[in-house]
């Protein structure tokens, strides 16, 4: 993933446009691109700085969390689900996660579940000889 460019280049931008030069210009004399300055000067008018926004990181796990209450309720009706089977029983209420979102969820929380289904019975191997 590349590195955000440095708040003094992007405030040197800045104040070359501001001083008269466009965007294309200003792009090609400090080789960045049109669109990153449009969106550098976009923050300096909404934040009073063109700074660096986090990069990286969760930012979907509010989605199980607003459900928070029925995940938790359907682990306590079943503590023996795998996490396939609490997936059916949250798409049965309407309600569609992957299972990643449904692990971390799990894991904030340090609750485990079953790894695998239930084992089938099976016969064991003929004996030879």
């Amino acid at each position: 993933m590349p590195k955000p460019l440095s708040p003094d280049l992007r405030r040197r931008v800045l104040e070359t446009v501001a001083e008269g030069l466009s965007y294309r210009e200003a792009a090609e004399r400090f080789r960045v691109s049109v669109s990153s300055i449009v969106k550098w000067r976009k923050l300096e008018c909404e934040q009073g700085h063109p700074g660096r926004r986090p990069m990286g990181g969760d930012t979907r796990s509010w989605k199980i969390e607003a459900e928070r209450d029925a995940v938790l309720g359907i682990l306590n009706e079943n503590p023996g689900f795998t996490l396939a089977e609490l997936r059916r029983a949250l798409e049965a209420r309407g309600l569609a996660f992957g299972r990643g979102p449904i692990r971390n969820f799990l894991k904030r929380r340090g609750i485990a579940v079953r790894k695998r289904g239930r084992p089938l019975r099976r016969k064991p191997p003929a004996r030879m000889g």
